[in-house]
């Protein structure tokens, strides 16, 4: 598919055969206001790569992929083992999987859609991997047939939009393109090895409670609760940095408003790309 996608996927609005010629002009308008620059094609650059391997945000975010990962990985294999080990039959369990998938895809539409309103994506994760880790602890610790499908419910609602919710935190923590998508690779390299621990945490030789691979799933959920508190304080930190070099954001377009000199309005109403004044972290 990469191949397919090197020779379909256009490289600018101009070249989107399936715009019309108005949405042409918006998404170059939304282009040029997010990096300063009529396109945006270009190399990589080697800096930036080396930055990004300095900086600390991708590797918080690929930590949470991985701890995400390793519950993500064994809930859609063990769920229906888990349930009918509950006493469900086969058919039966296969059937009651369902309804927590229904719920984490009301839950991940959700969350992504208040988290992009709300610029408040570490909050959204910190919520999420607090519900799925108590989820997980029901499951480990209670022998109830009800308490038990309950925590899978919690399980899968919080596990299921943690994904949803991290990846798009590191594209929103990279200030330029070369940067989001190294990013997005030192996130994959590493979360994607969370699904080699997560899928062999529930032994048989453990059921019928599989207490042991509930108890590392939602260690990892919790330490995913950390990482994120962690990486969002770091963040306030950031953006108060910014604030001071710049002024806040309110400030930049008071600034604006009343520039008289070109220039000036030139350097304030510059790109948000490049970790420019107007460049915020999203928390």
């Amino acid at each position: 598919m990469a191949a397919v996608a090197f020779f379909l996927l256009p490289d600018s609005p101009h070249k989107a055969r399936f715009l019309t010629e108005d949405e042409k002009r918006v998404a170059l308008a939304r282009g040029v206001r997010q990096s300063g620059k009529t396109e945006r094609i270009g190399g990589i650059s080697l800096k930036d790569t080396l930055d990004t391997l300095l900086d600390f945000k991708p590797w918080f975010t690929a930590l949470m992929y991985f701890s995400t990962n390793v519950a993500f990985s064994s809930l859609p294999v063990f769920l229906p083992t888990i349930l009918e080990e509950m006493g469900f039959s086969g058919v039966n369990a296969q059937g009651l999987s369902a309804p927590p998938y229904f719920l984490s895809w009301i839950l991940t539409i959700a969350t992504t859609y208040i988290a992009d309103r709300s610029q408040q994506r570490g909050l959204t994760i910190i919520v999420m991997s607090l519900v799925g880790a108590i989820g997980y602890v029901m499951l480990a610790a209670s022998k109830s047939v009800g308490v038990r499908y309950a925590g899978a419910f919690l399980a899968a609602g919080g596990v299921f939009p943690l994904i949803a919710n991290i990846l798009p935190w590191v594209f929103n923590n990279q200030g330029n393109d070369t940067r989001r998508g190294f990013g997005f690779v030192i996130t994959n390299t590493i979360g994607q090895c969370g699904p080699l621990l997560g899928t062999r945490v529930y032994p048989a030789t453990t059921g019928p409670y599989y207490t042991e691979g509930h108890s590392v799933c939602a260690a990892f959920l919790f330490f995913t609760t950390l990482l994120a508190f962690g990486l969002r304080t770091l963040l306030v930190r950031e953006n108060r940095k910014l604030d001071r070099e710049h002024g806040t954001l309110e400030e930049q377009r008071a600034r604006a408003a009343v520039a008289v000199d070109s220039d000036e309005k030139a350097s304030v109403q510059q790109g948000v790309e490049n970790y420019g004044p107007t460049y915020r972290y999203v928390l």
